[in-house]
């Protein structure tokens, strides 16, 4: 049987099973059940001990990279992560969500894009989880779980505003009564019944409301419940003492993640490419000038948007693609050095984003706007999204100078001896990271 706490690690049942454990630090101790459960689920990969989670801890490093691996990896192989869909596992499960929950609200800001890959992680694994259950027993755990995550009996529309933005569900897939979405059948034949007289209302359920348009809903409102109670733990955390074992493992998930995404996203991969003959390379942040060092830690409210949209913007697009601008004639546009534009996505705008989402407060939770300005600022016009067909409606954007950034962000200005005689951060980044690139390299 399928335990409703598999599909919602959030429900009663899952927090029964978390009151119940015990002491956390077991989680680092290798677990015989935990091993079975894994190396006996159907299809998944044993070839190699290390796809085998040995203790909780291994678990919680596994979905995490299993989340990255799913959204990243082009060659992403399911069968090493077979497990996560064994409903055998579902106590482990619950706890190790719950441990990873706690260690990311107290290591990342909500909005931040690791939160976000957990979070929607989360919904990705329910709609998978979903899809191996059988129909019979889907529909009645799918029914179960949407009984505990209703709002005051209900479910509004208006909480599912953000998954109808964003195009996975449509508002005329539902079927709203007085601003409630009516999902379950006992629900529809009690406002409805009286409305069919001579169709079958049953039927008639089975027809307007598919399993499809449930399982959505449901995935949707789990990933919203896990981000309130991110955020509720991000708030208790200045007031409670955290347990060792989640500092820990916070501690370690601030370098896992970036060193995963590095396999797959270049600006994390670090230095590369030959800046000293001005073509285009990746990014090295350290060679990064001291006012765009600042800019990508976060910047306080004051100076959040010119920092992020006019200076951060146009450094790093440049720097990536065309340092050599400014010795340059030429008018080019980011297309003439990305054509398909896959350096800018998977490079330039993760940097920006990142760096957005490190502000305090991040820059997009209450001037959403200012991503189209980016998008404005790189030359594709004002649009939420890269698209080639837009560019050349508005213009790219060269990197503010020295002497711009001294009076309009004079808090980022803090020359060292890499800015003398520099009058660009651009500049001042292609300097430095020549000297890094032909630095004598320490052979001890």
């Amino acid at each position: 049987m399928t335990e409703v706490s598999y599909i919602n690690p959030l429900s009663n049942e899952g927090r029964t099973i978390i009151r119940s454990y015990g002491d956390l630090n077991q989680i680092f101790s290798e677990d015989e059940t935990l091993i079975d459960i894994c190396t006996h689920t159907p299809n998944q990969k044993i070839s190699d001990e290390s796809f085998i989670p040995k203790s909780y801890y291994d678990l919680a490093f596994k979905r995490v990279q299993w989340a990255i691996e799913k959204k990243n990896n082009r060659n992403f192989t399911q069968s090493e992560f077979e497990f996560l869909t064994n409903s055998d596992l579902y106590t482990q499960d619950v706890v190790t969500f719950h441990i990873l929950c706690q260690a990311i609200a107290i290591q990342f800001n909500v909005g931040s894009p690791e939160t976000r890959l957990f979070v929607e992680s989360q919904g990705t694994l329910i709609i998978e989880r979903l899809s191996k259950i059988p129909p019979m027993t889907r529909a009645e755990i799918i029914d179960e779980v949407l009984n505990e995550v209703k709002i005051d009996g209900a479910i509004s529309w208006k909480s599912l505003k953000e998954i109808i933005a964003s195009k996975k569900l449509k508002l005329t897939d539902l079927l709203i009564d007085d601003g409630d979405i009516i999902l379950q059948q006992d629900d529809f034949i009690e406002r409805f019944s009286g409305e069919f007289h001579d169709r079958n209302p049953e039927r008639m359920y089975n027809i307007l409301i598919g399993d499809k348009v449930k399982e959505q809903i449901l995935s949707r409102l789990i990933m919203q419940k896990t981000e309130e109670y991110i955020k509720r733990i991000k708030e208790m955390s200045a007031r409670v003492e955290i347990h060792p074992a989640i500092l820990k493992i916070s501690e370690e998930l601030k370098k896992f993640i970036p060193d995963e995404i590095s396999k797959y996203n270049q600006y994390y991969a670090g230095s590369g490419g030959i800046y000293g003959s001005v073509k285009g390379g990746k990014l090295n942040p350290d060679a990064f000038p001291p006012c765009i060092q600042e800019t990508v830690k976060g910047v306080s409210s004051g100076g959040r948007n010119d920092a992020i949209v006019l200076l951060l913007t146009s450094f790093a697009s440049y720097a990536r693609l065309y340092p050599r601008i400014f010795a340059s004639d030429e008018s080019v546009k980011v297309s003439d050095m990305d054509p398909d534009l896959k350096i800018t996505e998977n490079e330039i705008l993760p940097l920006i984003f990142d760096a957005a989402d490190k502000c305090s407060p991040p820059l997009f939770d209450d001037q959403p706007q200012e991503k189209i300005n980016i998008i404005s600022k790189l030359g594709f016009g004002m649009h939420e999204r890269l698209d080639i067909n837009h560019e050349g409606e508005t213009k790219w954007y060269t990197p503010m100078s020295c002497e711009k950034i001294k009076i309009h962000l004079p808090n980022l200005c803090h020359p060292d001896k890499s800015c003398k005689g520099i009058n660009n951060p651009l500049s001042c980044y292609g300097r430095r990271k020549y000297q890094l690139d032909n630095a004598p390299k320490d052979e001890s």
